[in-house]
C-alpha cells in the first residue's frame, strides 16, 4: 500500500478545514467559504489496496489533493490521499486540467467523500472537489 507523509502545511489546512466544518473556532478568510468545483470518481483505485483505505471512507471524509507534475503518465496528475496519507488514486485525466492549473497557481483544493460502493473487486469512489480561495 502506498502511504505518503502529510506535509505540515497539509496538516494545518486539514485542521482548519475540520474546525470550519464543525462550526468551531474562528477561521481566517481563506476558510470562510468553500467553492464547489466538480464531482468526479477517483481513478486508479484498482491499483491500490482499497480494503486498507475503505475504513477511512466515511460520509464527508476529507481528501488531500496533491499535484504530481513529475508523473510519467500525466504531467497534470493530481494524487488523492486520505487524511492519514494513504493513496486512493487520482483525479481522472480528462477532468484534471483546470484543477491542476488552479493548484499550480497556489489555490487550495480538497476533496470530500460523496459515496463508495464495490463493483465486483473494484471500489468505485465518488468525490466532490472544492476550492478554498485565498
Amino acid at each position: 500500500m502506498s502511504e505518503f507523509a502529510i506535509t505540515p502545511g497539509e496538516a494545518q489546512q486539514i485542521a482548519m478545514l475540520h474546525a470550519h466544518l464543525s462550526g468551531g473556532g474562528s477561521l481566517t478568510a481563506p476558510f470562510a467559504q468553500e467553492i464547489f468545483l466538480i464531482e468526479t470518481h477517483v481513478a486508479g483505485t484498482n491499483y491500490v489496496e482499497t480494503q486498507a483505505i475503505e475504513p477511512e471512507l466515511q460520509a464527508d471524509a476529507t481528501f488531500i489533493l496533491r499535484r504530481e507534475p513529475e508523473n510519467a503518465h500525466d504531467d497534470l496528475a493530481i494524487l488523492i490521499l486520505t487524511e492519514s496519507g494513504k493513496k486512493m488514486g487520482y483525479i481522472p485525466k480528462d477532468r484534471n486540467e483546470i484543477l491542476a492549473r488552479l493548484m499550480d497557481a497556489g489555490k487550495f483544493l480538497f476533496g470530500r467523500m460523496e459515496s463508495s460502493n464495490w463493483k465486483g473487486t473494484w471500489l468505485y469512489i465518488r468525490a466532490r472537489i472544492f476550492l478554498k480561495d485565498v
